[in-house]
């Protein structure tokens, strides 16, 4: 598993920077085009676009990719889409976790490479849920494997706005067998589990991790899939409830809920454990955390 996996970790962090850029189009569009609701006298927000770093502990490049976060916008009061692709060895804190997991030759040789997508959404109105996409790509050595997912977290939820999230994710794996999408979303019930809160932090998704079935295009156009089923899952919702107009207690609501997202970014993701562990830009890293959140 060598030099043959250059020309696939290429195509994979292509297709990233891709939907990033999708990404990052429909979001502003959604700014630019709102004409109604309680925001609309606002101006639009933009993505500011930061490159981030990483370096080894030899002081060497070993990376970086993209952060692009707007804030204060009348849709999006945060929202952060970050791409990037890292390298370099694992230290012995993540040998051990990924050992732990099954990945094969740690102990023999801790290289590795990693790309992938990283977003977050949370808005301004409380009635438009906040999301969270994932999707990425690692390579050791010794093994490659797909992760990621998707998932909604209203604060105030709708379950017209669930079904559609989760009927768009169904017909997006479909293709790729029937049973996916019901394994997937158990994955991302169990996965989005606030151990301590005894409570899901949203509504759920889909989620997997080390997805590797040998056949690595087929693993990696049910990846794009993942990636694809996004947007048409989560535009329409948040295009339905911007007109909403809210009170200070719809607000209240909103904010305790965004501490109980903060709460499982911080304690339980794996992503963000990984990306403090092996050095990455802090600051993309906890991109995710809302900008305000209360606790009762």
């Amino acid at each position: 598993m060598g030099q043959e996996f250059e020309a696939e970790k290429a195509k994979a962090a292509a297709w990233f920077r891709t939907l990033r850029d999708e990404i990052v189009t429909a979001f502003e569009g959604l700014e630019n085009d709102l004409s109604d609701g309680p925001t609309a006298d606002m101006a639009p927000g933009r993505f500011e676009v930061t490159e981030t770093s990483r370096t080894s502990d030899d002081g060497s490049d070993a990376g970086g990719g993209l952060m692009s976060v707007m804030r204060g916008g009348r849709v999006f009061e945060k929202v952060g889409v970050n791409i990037s692709t890292v390298y370099g060895e694992l230290g012995a804190a993540a040998q051990k976790a990924m050992a732990a997991r099954g990945v094969p030759g740690m102990e023999s040789d801790p290289r590795f490479w990693a790309s992938g997508i990283s977003l977050v959404a949370h808005m301004r109105n409380p009635h438009a849920p906040a999301v969270h996409m994932n999707t990425r790509m690692f390579w050791t050595p010794h093994a490659w494997w797909f992760g990621g997912g998707s998932d909604l977290n209203p604060c105030i939820e709708y379950d017209e706005d669930t079904a559609h999230f989760h009927a768009t994710q169904k017909a997006h794996l479909d293709p790729h067998g029937a049973d996916l999408y019901p394994k997937l979303k158990e994955w991302a019930d169990e996965y989005f589990y606030i151990p301590h809160r005894n409570r899901a932090r949203g509504v759920g998704g889909i989620f997997m991790d080390d997805r590797c079935t040998g056949d690595w295009d087929a693993d990696f156009a049910l990846t794009q899939d993942i990636g694809r089923a996004f947007l048409p899952a989560y535009l329409p919702l948040v295009e339905k409830r911007l007109p909403t107009s809210w009170d200070d207690a719809d607000k209240d609501t909103q904010l305790i809920h965004r501490g109980l997202y903060a709460e499982y970014n911080l304690v339980y993701d794996r992503g963000t454990k990984f990306g403090l562990t092996t050095g990455h830009d802090a600051n993309a890293v906890l991109m995710s955390l809302p900008p305000l959140a209360k606790w009762v």
